[in-house]
């Protein structure tokens, strides 16, 4: 029995016409994402990182660059350091870090991702016993803006199962890195103990459950205006304070930094942060600055200006290395 999977119409038109870069591993997610772009006849090429922990590595590097000699694509791989601690965020960190160098050295619009249901339903998971409100438990959308490209996951409707059975309906090759059945790993317990159960028995009834709670979270986070946006600052107008630690975190993830569960919480008790010493976080009565942390010296001229004007202290230094003019960022209100 043939098993057909389809991209939406959106999401292919969306893709078309721009350029797509694919991280690929040459497991089951990522190699039916491949096969259903070409399938669908999507201009993309492909970057693997090489972690070396198994013999298997080198063969998935091998497939990866097998496949872009036949589909006629550009193939990037990097070969990781050994990460002796912290795995899963070290390997996560240098994996983007790669990614990102890759999407700005070549200038792609758009980093594809082959996150699917059972990924989804873990995400929720995790968060769910750490403390998390709705748009943290609902952490991977479709489209996620990043600073200089978007981050696309196409297969986010679609079960582990779904993807198997499509790969070999069509005798597609792929890769069971066997990892992943290490439960050492957190991400692999939740995968393995609970979010992968609970699709195998209920899947159609939490695919419908994760649509409606996404049309919820759209109307939860309605109530701001981007007022202002200048390389990476961030100006945003909120009618609500419910509103105020959801918009840092998105924006935040935006420009590559992701809150933690103690830096949401002091979000809730003060309204002038810096974040891992590089971010700085000013919120007034009914907006938010967003900008890069910066201490340099400022002309004593400048300095007034943004006092007069009220422009928050901890983005002043920013606004005057790039040269943004104080009172063009206040016309934009």
């Amino acid at each position: 029995m043939e098993h057909s999977l389809k991209l939406s119409s959106e999401l292919l038109s969306y893709l078309e016409g721009k350029k797509n870069l694919l991280a690929f591993s040459a497991g089951v997610d990522s190699s039916a994402l491949f096969f259903l772009l070409i399938e669908h006849h999507i201009i993309f090429d492909i970057a693997l990182v090489n972690y070396g922990l198994r013999e298997q590595s080198k063969e998935e590097e091998a497939y990866a660059l097998f496949l872009a000699k036949e589909y006629n694509l550009q193939v990037y791989t990097i070969q990781a350091p050994s990460f002796q601690q912290n795995f899963e965020k070290n390997a996560r960190d240098f994996r983007y870090g790669f990614f990102d160098e890759l999407m700005s050295k070549y200038n792609y619009n758009n980093l594809l991702t082959a996150h699917q249901l059972n990924d989804q339903l873990e995400w929720l998971l995790m968060r769910l016993t750490k403390g998390a409100g709705t748009s943290e438990l609902l952490g991977l959308e479709t489209y996620s803006a990043r600073k200089e490209y978007v981050l696309v996951r196409p297969l986010l409707e679609y079960s582990k199962d779904e993807l198997l059975n499509y790969l070999k309906s069509h005798n597609h090759h792929y890769f069971v890195d066997e990892s992943n059945s290490n439960n050492k790993y957190e991400r692999n317990l939740f995968r393995n103990e609970f979010s992968n159960k609970l699709i195998d028995n209920y899947a159609d009834g939490i695919k419908k459950s994760f649509k409606y709670l996404k049309e919820d979270k759209e109307i939860l986070n309605r109530g701001y205006i981007e007022l202002f946006h200048d390389k990476e600052l961030y100006v945003l107008s909120y009618e609500s304070e419910h509103l105020v630690v959801r918009l840092v975190d998105k924006y935040l993830k935006r420009l590559g930094y992701l809150l933690s569960g103690q830096q949401r919480a002091e979000l809730k008790k003060e309204t002038s942060l810096v974040f891992g010493h590089l971010w700085a976080v000013e919120i007034q009565e009914k907006y938010i600055f967003i900008a890069p942390y910066r201490t340099s010296a400022m002309p004593k001229k400048f300095k007034e200006i943004c006092r007069k004007l009220k422009i928050p202290i901890k983005v002043r230094a920013y606004l005057n290395e790039e040269e943004i003019e104080p009172i063009v960022l206040l016309n934009s209100f």
